[in-house]
């Protein structure tokens, strides 16, 4: 394994040790009910306050995960409900699925905004970018589309192709975009170079994450691994293994201070890996089914995972 930059010092203590453990969100504090089938993705906002939930049954639900509260539910959806991003000001929130078309909320009034199309068949992913001023979207079309937030068009501003199959996953960090697909492949495209790269890893990628400083990005690959990738040169970095990851649609994400890998298994479990000797430090199970979804909370203190149970699973330290 090619040696990772070392960890600033600030952040190496994030998370309290106790007897030589690290103290990692793994208890359970709460469920969450009310969806009627599987839970496709779970969302905290940005600041960690609130979450949406979304999947089969065409709804989007917004939660209060700190007392188990549901908020609100959001209906106009014709077909599942894939992914959902909310923006920082808590005001709006983006969603997607099996409609070919993003639906942008008001989150107090439960209305629509304004429905984006242009996608020609389900649009699986979202990620907001630029402070909120961009959302980024990958569909089973091939492709990811640039959406401009502060303009009232309903068409895409760009459109990044070079996909030999589905998109799954989009993420992004400063000036680039990254973006995982069925062909194996994990795309690169720099905004302000207006440059694009691409790194085969062979095998379907279904989810993505990026450090906190934007060095490495995380893959979560259908041969049960996790790869860390080196983002300036495409280098494999680490790989995480342990867990069954082998046909669904799954997300990976870390901790905070980046000190921790993020992982789920198709049996249902949670995983927890150090980044950097890319060994099993905890895992426990969290739901019945497959885990769909996850989200850490910005400090850290919670994690959300949600499951074709039906089910999101509230976890804390």
């Amino acid at each position: 394994m090619a040696s990772y930059p070392k960890l600033p010092h600030e952040y190496e203590d994030e998370e309290v040790h106790h007897g030589g453990r690290p103290s990692l969100p793994c208890n359970e504090q709460r469920m969450l009910k009310g969806h009627e089938g599987a839970v496709l993705a779970v969302r905290f906002n940005p600041h960690g306050s609130y979450c949406v939930s979304c999947g089969k049954d065409r709804t989007v639900r917004l939660w209060n995960p700190h007392n188990g509260v549901l908020v609100k539910t959001y209906v106009g959806h014709g077909y599942e409900v894939r992914d959902a991003a909310i923006t920082r000001d808590n005001s709006k929130f983006a969603s997607c699925g099996g409609d070919k078309q993003i639906f942008l909320w008001d989150v107090a009034s439960g209305n629509f905004i304004r429905k984006l199309r242009g996608h020609d068949s389900t649009v699986d992913a979202l990620c907001l970018a630029a402070d909120d001023s961009v959302l980024l979207s990958a569909g089973y079309d091939q492709c990811v589309k640039v959406w401009d937030m502060k303009s009232r068009s309903i068409d895409a501003v760009q459109v990044l192709k070079g996909f030999q199959d589905s998109v799954t996953c989009v993420v992004a960090s400063g000036t680039s975009i990254f973006a995982g697909s069925v062909d194996g492949s994990v795309r690169r495209f720099d905004v302000r170079m207006g440059r694009a790269t691409a790194d085969q890893l062979h095998h379907p990628i279904t989810g993505l994450a990026v450090t906190r400083d934007g060095l490495c990005l995380l893959a979560a690959c259908t041969d049960s691994t996790l790869r860390l990738l080196d983002v300036g040169g495409g280098q494999q970095l680490a790989t995480y293994t342990g867990h069954v990851h082998a046909a669904v649609k799954m997300d990976c994400c870390l901790t905070p201070s980046d000190a921790y890998v993020v992982g789920s298994s198709e049996t249902g479990e949670v995983f927890y890996w150090d980044l950097v000797k890319a060994e099993v430090i905890q895992q426990f199970k969290a739901h019945c089914g497959v885990v769909t979804s996850m989200s850490m909370h910005p400090d850290g203190e919670l994690l959300l995972t949600s499951s074709v149970d039906g089910c999101v699973e509230v976890w804390a330290k």
